[in-house]
């Protein structure tokens, strides 16, 4: 029998920047690498810190420009602006919306007006890449969807996580059954977050059933979701504060994906494909071999006091140009179609969890 030994971990650092696990949009053959470089004049709406957060990471992608910021106060838009190297301060998020030198808006506000806020830059033709969550409801988000296709333009949701080369990776094993069919999907953080890694598995399969415990949006709680086919998912979202583990874990038939911590922004893939499935009860209690990937940030991107791995906003950013450039209104890593559904699933959990 086979020791534990003798099956070393094989470790594989990801290649040099720019070339780590290629996009789902240069997979399919939709965009080109270079066109990172396509130009794109951003405007800012909202001045917090995932604003900021976000330009920082942003002005790296070559064909992005830092054009414009926009708040509720004139004055918070020029300490912006200031601050952060953006060429002009806006008056208004109307005034920003409307202004000719502005081909895209990020929508950075809080929740409760991203609706507002992305059809005031959609409807003046700018295309629009609007915080997660996107918006409270799946009826707000198609009437924002409604009003981009009006206009012809971008609204992208802004579920970063999808980008970032470990998810991509992620996703592509799925799809290619590299662990055999996924059975069991299991995440620890926000609700969004971790619902979108079940929406990731199980694609747009809607739950048969979902049970809720913990009553709070922002609190401890957690739910099952069964799926047709006797599969599962178990999406926790931890106490704050709490010194909780975060991960997203994905059990197949023939392996499992784990995405390591933080699974909302990962930087690291472990994949474990035995010989024979559950490997510990069928081969002696020997564990299964397991492979690393590992993708570094990029180490050009300078953030003073980040939240974990925020520099990875320029994967999204990246793509964007990308799309944009190909004449292509949605990313692939994280489409309407995927938006609307995720949205779906948080409005059944929330709606259970306030019944509780």
């Amino acid at each position: 029998m086979t020791s534990p030994k003798d099956m070393p971990t094989e470790k594989k650092t990801a290649p040099p920047l720019g070339q780590v696990f290629a996009p789902k949009d240069i997979r399919l053959g939709l965009t080109q690498a270079e066109s990172i470089n396509f130009p794109l004049r951003w405007g800012i709406m909202g001045t917090g810190e995932i604003a900021r957060q976000f330009v920082s990471a942003a002005r790296e992608c070559p064909g992005a420009t830092m054009s414009g910021v926009s708040s509720r106060s004139t004055d918070n838009a020029h300490a912006f602006a200031e601050a952060h190297a953006v060429e002009k301060a806006y008056s208004s998020y109307e005034e920003m919306a409307a202004a000719p030198d502005i081909d895209i808006v990020y929508v950075g506000t809080p929740g409760g007006v991203h609706k507002e806020h992305s059809i005031m830059a959609l409807n003046a033709g700018k295309h629009v890449l609007c915080e997660k969550e996107l918006t409270d409801s799946v009826a707000d988000a198609e009437e924002m969807y409604a009003a981009a296709a009006e206009r012809n333009v971008m609204l992208q949701d802004g579920v970063w996580t999808r980008f970032f080369p470990a998810v991509e990776h992620a996703r592509h094993l799925i799809e290619e059954g590299a662990i055999g069919d996924v059975m069991m999907v299991q995440s620890t953080f926000s609700l969004v977050y971790t619902l979108q890694a079940v929406t990731l598995a199980y694609g747009e399969a809607k739950p048969n059933s979902v049970k809720v415990t913990g009553n709070s949006r922002i609190g401890a709680g957690g739910a099952m979701l069964e799926f047709e086919g006797n599969r599962f998912a178990i999406v926790v979202s931890p106490p704050f504060p709490s010194e909780f583990s975060e991960l997203s874990e994905f059990v197949g038939t023939k392996g499992r994906i784990t995405l390591e911590e933080p699974a909302h922004c990962p930087t690291g893939l472990t994949v474990r494909i035995p010989p024979v499935t559950p490997s510990r009860y069928m081969n002696g209690n020997t564990p299964s071999p397991l492979q690393r990937f590992e993708y570094p940030l990029p180490d050009s991107i300078r953030m003073p006091r980040p939240f974990p791995n925020q520099q990875g906003f320029i994967y999204m950013v990246e793509a964007i140009h990308r799309c944009l450039a190909a004449g292509i209104l949605e990313c692939p890593q994280f489409n309407k179609a995927e938006s609307l559904h995720l949205l779906e699933m948080i409005s059944s959990v929330n709606s259970l969890r306030a019944g509780n």
